[in-house]
């Protein structure tokens, strides 16, 4: 085995379950949207915030983690520091207007989507299965361009449309979190077994 895919091993090995919570994050926002459907702007821009803090958060740790990984490390900690920023400014300015709020979004989905999809091109030699990165960034920038190109719309479906994104984008993180472990788990494996023989 090469040591760029026993170092990836490693680094899944320890991360695949950091990507496990943000599809969990992502999930149980999505819910919570859709089971509060009379939740206030002023609830849903904080429940939007501490999102965007804890997704961000989490990618730095990882990026951090696989700095001597890959050399592309630093597009998951641009990613990272998007939804800290977001997260920040999110609570630094809560009574922002509902067409504020709806490109503040619009904004962070399209540049973590745009920052998604160049993750996953630039590992797709590196790690299998990129193509589910590839395609929650995808997700982001459809969800980004919807918000941008429909401003007008009503919050509620404002609302539905944003449980619906995190919803599909955290369950393509659990997907691609169990992928992660499983390829961690046969890299080291088959490494285990080669020093035994």
């Amino acid at each position: 085995m090469n040591g760029i895919a026993q170092h990836l091993a490693e680094t899944l090995k320890r991360a695949w379950w950091r990507v496990l919570l943000r599809g969990i994050v992502a999930i149980a926002f999505g819910v919570l949207t859709y089971a509060q459907p009379q939740i206030s702007l002023a609830t849903l821009v904080l429940v939007f915030g501490i999102y965007a803090l804890v997704d961000g958060v989490l990618a730095i740790w990882t990026a951090i983690e696989g700095r001597k990984l890959s050399e592309h490390w630093w597009v998951l900690l641009l990613f990272g520091l998007a939804g800290i920023g977001a997260g920040i400014l999110t609570f630094m300015e809560p009574g922002i207007t509902a067409i504020v709020l709806l490109f503040y979004i619009a904004a962070w989905a399209i540049v973590r989507g745009v920052l998604e999809i160049s993750a996953g091109i630039r590992l797709r030699k590196e790690i299998d299965n990129e193509w589910l990165l590839i395609l929650a960034g995808l997700a982001s920038v459809v969800f980004g361009v919807l918000l941008m190109y429909s401003p007008g719309a009503g919050m509620l479906a404002v609302l539905w449309l944003l449980a619906a994104y995190a919803i599909i984008y955290g369950v393509i993180l659990l997907v691609l979190a169990f992928r992660a472990r499983s390829f961690a788990k046969q890299v080291t494996g088959g490494a285990a077994a080669a020093k035994a023989s």
